[in-house]
């Protein structure tokens, strides 16, 4: 008896459950006709819904838009009503993926392309992962008007060309799965992480499709709709998981009816969910965390409902506009409590067998292809969110051009140059906070920032973070190199480079304290190129005004906005001010009252230090109205052509010395490398 007959129509998808179960030698060999021995395999075990079904996450058959008719078919069905083969080897499955005949193609183990391939798709395929560890390498698929397609429990990964963040290389379409004019597809349980391209790109009129229990991870753009004028495509997105990456989170562009559910967006660069031109998009029980404008409808024809969803440490637009459609009239479908979305789609998003713990603790980062991952952002999440284990990632020489984020989720990571030169490992990126957003609004100077750093006890060491953003061609702007957030950070032998804004040593809110411990670094900058609200200590660094071919005023080195209940604001120690700047050029400082704080009380000392001829004779200046005599400011012990002791040089007493001192500034912390 056939398989076929034997299991009947769900083959493609009941074949998951059991072929998991299975040791290897009970998998179908290619060309296979009979695997009766298969049919009693159980069922895989699930996490049961709200209503107790335990076949909640591992349906049978497709549901949402993918499960409906249309373009002459009952529905996705795959490949099940062909033969099974199993594919080995890339050149094997680029074989049965175009074969004219329908397929059930299983994936065993690693496939590997040499030089990246899409793999082109035939019509009525099934394309299934056995057993743990079933993977696509350096390898997508392309669907060119097409039909009845399903993936399923497999990952595919790493076709990122390293340096490529944007994606603009002319080689680079390096997608992991694209569709063009293609129906019914149905994407289940996969994972898809560090492609070159976009994860998934949905373009020119596809339709019918079914995206669920997916997870999307540690790549720039995630998922894609549109590359069309029309308003077709109809498509169903729940359950999945989109992880530690930038954009397209989703970007969806005129579609006719977007379901948006249950699905798990944490830690996103930039944007998250976005409606673009005439989309329709009902966007429903969602969880956001760590997320920048979690929900965007970009233009006057876009609608966006926003319901039932869940903001956790957002900031940004929540947009809601417009009634869309009401999925109900297309299928019926059971929606999960927002609340409970993290935990549900954390614990059976992906591949079967694929949630082993990741105990790592050393990790390298190339651009040569000889570390584990060729930027610096997949490395970082490549760290399980919440795990406290401290693990290292070594960065081996280059410039990396990408924005990274050390979310808060990640605690306990040294992210480390390979070298003992700074200069031989730059991170490198160009946003200007005046910059627009291609969907409104400006970046904001948190929004430039190359590196942000959101976790505890972070320490970056030997490396170079740069805001490479052009003021001489673009006008001056903030452009933030890196922003401090988290509580016990150090940076240690780390350079600094920008001209506005270079280091803003931030918190979590008004009424928060962060310490950042800064030893031997270098930063230049100069307006206000160290700034903000938290308490950081620079120990032995290098601190550089840049000439800005003035001869009356080159910039303001620090800009304290500390909380009036916090009696530390910024610490220079044991430091040199440099510059070419003109002699008496460059103040000190001055006091930043952000947003006419009332409880703000900027506070610096800079003591035990070497000041250059380009401090001016009247070190402290004002700013917005306020006087430089409202912060609290003071030197001490300084020397070099620029310590001046003078009214506007206040000075502190041997007295009140005792109580400045780095170890008075940062408590209870003893970072490394602390003297």
């Amino acid at each position: 008896m056939s398989l076929r007959r034997l299991l009947g129509a769900a083959t493609a998808v009941v074949m998951l459950g059991s072929l998991t179960a299975l040791p290897a030698a009970h998998a179908a060999p290619a060309g296979s006709g009979s695997t009766a021995q298969q049919t009693g395999a159980p069922v895989p075990a699930t996490t049961p819904d709200a209503a107790g079904n335990p076949e909640a996450m591992w349906k049978q058959t497709p549901d949402g838009f993918a499960s409906l008719p249309g373009y002459g078919l009952a529905g996705t069905t795959g490949g099940q009503s062909g033969r099974i083969v199993t594919a080995s080897t890339i050149q094997e499955l680029k074989g049965y993926a175009a074969a004219s005949e329908p397929l059930v193609i299983f994936i065993r183990g690693t496939l590997k392309a040499t030089d990246y391939i899409k793999i082109p798709v035939a019509a009525n395929k099934s394309f299934i992962g056995v057993g743990a560890g079933a993977e696509v390498v350096n390898a997508g698929f392309k669907l060119i008007n097409v039909s009845n397609v399903i993936f399923r429990n497999f990952t595919v990964r790493d076709a990122y060309i390293p340096g490529d963040w944007d994606g603009k290389s002319p080689e680079n379409d390096r997608d992991g799965l694209q569709l063009d004019t293609t129906h019914h597809v149905w994407v289940d349980h996969m994972k898809f992480e560090r492609m070159g391209d976009g994860l998934i790109d949905t373009r020119k009129d596809s339709d019918l499709i079914t995206y669920s229990w997916n997870v999307f991870a540690d790549n720039n753009k995630a998922l894609g709709v549109g590359w069309t004028a029309n308003a077709v495509t109809r498509m169903t997105i729940h359950h999945n998981w989109i992880r530690n990456t930038t954009q397209r989170n989703f970007s969806i562009d005129n579609t006719a009816a977007a379901h948006v559910y249950n699905n798990y967006l944490q830690d996103i660069g930039q944007y998250g969910m976005m409606g673009r031109n005439a989309a329709k998009v009902v966007l429903e029980g969602n969880s956001f965390s760590a997320v920048q404008d979690p929900v965007v409808a970009k233009d006057p024809a876009t609608e966006v409902v926003n319901r039932d969803n869940v903001f956790n440490g957002t900031r940004g637009r929540k947009d809601n506009v417009g009634a869309a459609f009401d999925p109900t009239q297309y299928y019926a479908y059971q929606k999960d409590d927002a609340a409970r979305v993290p935990e549900l789609v954390a614990a059976g998003a992906g591949p079967l067998e694929n949630n082993a713990p990741n105990n790592t603790t050393e990790i390298t980062v190339a651009l040569d292809g000889t570390g584990d991952f060729g930027s610096l952002q997949a490395a970082i999440g490549s760290v399980p969110s919440g795990s406290t284990l401290p693990r290292t990632i070594t960065v081996k020489p280059g410039t990396y051009r990408e924005s990274v984020n050390i979310w808060a989720d990640r605690p306990n990571l040294t992210i480390q140059g390979a070298t003992a030169n700074p200069a031989d490992v730059v991170i490198s990126y160009d946003l200007p906070a005046n910059g627009v957003k291609f969907f409104g609004g400006t970046w904001g100077s948190c929004g430039s920032a190359t590196l942000n750093v959101l976790a505890e006890g972070t320490t970056v060491r030997n490396l170079t973070v740069e805001n490479a953003y052009d003021e001489a061609a673009n006008g001056g702007s903030q452009a933030l190199a890196v922003r401090s957030v988290a509580d016990r950070v150090t940076f240690d032998g780390t350079r600094f480079l920008g001209n506005q804004d270079t280091y803003l040593a931030d918190t979590t809110g008004r009424d928060a304290t962060a310490r950042t411990y800064l030893k031997n670094c270098y930063i230049e900058g100069d307006v206000d190129f160290i700034y903000g609200r938290g308490t950081a200590v620079f120990d032995g660094c290098t601190i550089h005004s840049l000439d800005r071919g003035s001869d009356t005023n080159n910039g303001y080195i620090v800009a304290p906005s500390t909380k009036n209940s916090n009696p530390y604001g910024f610490l220079i120690v044991d430091s040199t001010l440099t510059s070419d700047a003109a002699p008496g050029t460059v103040s000190l400082g001055r006091p930043w009252f952000a947003s006419s704080d009332p409880d703000a009380h900027p506070m610096a000392v800079i003591r035990d230090s070497v000041l250059g001829s380009h401090i001016a004779v009247r070190g402290w200046s004002d700013m917005s109205g306020h006087s430089w005599t409202e912060g609290r400011f003071a030197e001490f012990n300084n020397s070099g052509p620029g310590a001046y002791v003078n009214e506007f040089h206040p000075q502190l007493t041997p007295e009140d010395a005792l109580t400045f001192t780095k170890e008075a500034f940062l408590g209870d912390w003893t970072p490394a490398g602390r003297g």
